[in-house]
């Protein structure tokens, strides 16, 4: 269902099914809910104090090698939108290893 590479892929899936107003039953097959993992249980690679203009994808690539783990940044510094790491300058983000 997702990418390797995505913060779903190791989420389990279920299944719901709906009766339709015509008696016909249809099954939705979703990801379960994702928790964000406790930064705490993370090893800390590096800090990284944000500049003005400075993006997380940007951030992401430099030390993860791939714009699109920004959610690895995310998840080790306890938030759930990119934006609460971008909009200060000056802030610092914990970089953790991989293998959530």
């Amino acid at each position: 269902m997702f990418d390797t590479s995505s913060r779903y892929f190791k989420i389990p899936e279920a299944t719901l099914s709906l009766a339709e107003p015509d008696g016909t039953e249809r099954t939705i097959t979703f990801a379960q809910r994702r928790f964000l993992p406790d930064p705490s249980s993370m090893t800390v690679l590096v800090e990284h104090t944000t500049a003005d203009g400075e993006r997380l994808d940007m951030i992401t690539a430099r030390y993860l090698g791939d714009p699109t783990q920004f959610w690895r940044v995310c998840d080790a510094n306890g938030v759930l939108r990119p934006e609460d790491l971008e909009e200060r300058p000056g802030t610092v983000v914990d970089i953790a290893a991989a293998g959530l």
